[in-house]
């Protein structure tokens, strides 16, 4: 078993670095926060990507150029160390290091925040062979515990705010604070990441593919993404991680995107041999080392540690899911409205990550296709469109031990004579018409305006069978965690 990184062990001497670069060296200004997106895969990627290990010179540089920050400066009363290791990601703006036209063609107008508007846990297993990844939405109400504004000086009490604003009043250190007040998951490592890396991290890869089934397209941040198979490259990914207006999902579906985002970033890294190729490991970690800051405690021999121990991480060992939430639009006065964790759920995620459990029991994938709408919420007619006796029976029982809902009163179709099997459906009801294609190998499709909600499968003399299928968002169980396998553009 792999030492843990935090574990006490014998250290090289120091290498001695430039004066610019000594902890006791003056820090540039504080950088500023971004929205809900890329930087929690940037930082997953200095994880996965920095620790190859693949030898200390490389990696003693990458320690020699993050900026440092110590998060855990005075703190008492903090929760007990459980086994593992847990890392907050928080992310950050950045976007003044673009150009005015980067600016543009990317939506990236206005001032960046001063908070942090992506934060996460990430759980490294103790045997090095699972990474949980639990995201805590920016607006949840939170309570601070007592601290000294980073601005004014002034010493507060413990007041209630959203959790992405903890930072501008107290830095790392109240986020950090905060974050083991709610969860009472002790932090053990700190990362903050800006979205600049991010699409430079993205192109130094060489891409990373996505896949939608329909077209995606979001005024805010400028995506355009037909419906398919794509290869995003550094700003486009941005767009697609950013994005919260492509559906009526909001800041749910903009979650879902970065999780297959980040799987398949993982995908990408641990699959391409990037992180056996030292000169690419090294263009990679350069591209990152401008835009992030770290505790002083995570350095080369634990990214060291680390690395060796995640040489084969995969999209299959790593689960996704977001702090179970039980009120919407919780009024805080002085606040807003914010979002109420539930206390029982939330509690058994952040109780599972204590104890160094799964999120989710491990469930063997299975052979069926991900579709957008789920078949339970599918309403089918079957008619047989053939003189073979018993196939409206057969294809309406095959389609409801599949999941859809059948009338389970199969007709004869006007015209006996239909060679492929037909799906008719109102064009209102388009997502759910290429759910049940998906289900009937070979079929057609057919817009008949007015038809209303219920589907009509007509069957051909070319029906042989129904393929299995369920839903495209495959979270499963309360939490609804997923595995990062499930999630990519192979899911």
């Amino acid at each position: 078993m792999p030492t843990p990184p935090r574990s006490p062990r014998p250290r090289p001497a120091p290498q001695r670095r430039p004066p610019a670069q000594r902890r006791g060296a003056p820090r540039p200004p504080a950088r500023r926060k971004p929205r809900w997106a890329m930087r929690a895969v940037t930082t997953l990627s200095v994880v996965v990507l920095a620790s190859a290990g693949i030898g200390h010179t490389v990696v003693t540089s990458l320690d020699a150029e993050i900026d440092r920050v110590d998060p855990f400066r005075d703190m008492k009363n903090r929760p007990e160390a459980g086994d593992g290791m847990n890392v907050l990601l928080v992310g950050t703006d950045g976007r003044e290091k673009l150009s005015e036209e980067q600016r543009r063609a990317y939506r990236l107008g206005g001032a960046p925040c001063h908070c942090t508007d992506t934060i996460m846990i990430v759980h490294i297993s103790e045997d090095r062979e699972r990474a949980s990844v639990v995201s805590l939405p920016r607006d949840s109400y939170a309570m601070t515990p007592p601290h000294t504004d980073r601005v004014s000086g002034e010493q507060h009490k413990g007041h209630p705010l959203k959790l992405n604003a903890a930072y501008a009043e107290g830095g790392p250190q109240l986020t950090v604070r905060t974050v083991e007040k709610m969860t009472r998951v002790k932090i053990d490592h700190y990362l903050e990441v800006d979205f600049t890396s991010f699409m430079k991290t993205v192109d130094v890869v060489g891409g990373v593919e996505i896949c939608t089934d329909r077209h995606l397209k979001d005024s805010h941040t400028g995506l355009d993404l037909p419906a398919g198979r794509h290869t995003l490259k550094g700003g486009q990914a941005l767009q697609y991680v950013r994005a919260r207006y492509v559906d009526g999902a909001s800041d749910l579906g903009r979650m879902q995107r970065q999780q297959r985002f980040m799987a398949a970033l993982v995908d990408r890294v641990t699959s391409s041999g990037i992180l056996l190729n030292p000169m690419k490991f090294r263009d990679v970690t350069l591209a990152v080392l401008g835009s992030v800051r770290a505790d002083k405690g995570f350095g080369t021999d634990e990214l060291l540690d680390l690395g060796r121990a995640m040489r084969n991480f995969s999209p299959s060992s790593s689960e996704f899911t977001t702090v179970p939430i039980r009120t919407m639009g919780y009024a805080v006065k002085g606040v807003g409205s914010t979002l109420k964790w539930d206390p029982e759920k939330s509690g058994q995620i952040f109780e599972a990550l204590r104890r160094d459990q799964p999120l989710s029991v491990h469930r063997p994938r299975d052979a069926a296709l991900r579709v957008p709408v789920d078949p339970k919420q599918i309403r089918v007619q079957v008619q047989n469109g053939t003189g073979t006796a018993g196939l409206g029976r057969r294809v309406d029982a095959a389609l409801a031990a599949t999941g859809f809902a059948t009338t389970k009163a199969p007709v004869n179709a006007a015209q006996r004579d239909v060679k492929r099997t037909v799906v008719a459906y109102d064009p209102r009801w388009d997502r759910s018409a290429k759910s049940l294609a998906a289900a009937l190998p070979g079929s057609q499709l057919r817009a008949v305006k007015g038809q209303g909600a219920t589907l009509k499968v007509i069957a051909g003399a070319d029906f042989v069978k129904v393929r299995k299928v369920r839903a495209e968002d495959p979270g499963r169980g309360e939490f609804g965690v997923v595995r990062g396998d499930e999630v990519g553009c192979g899911s």
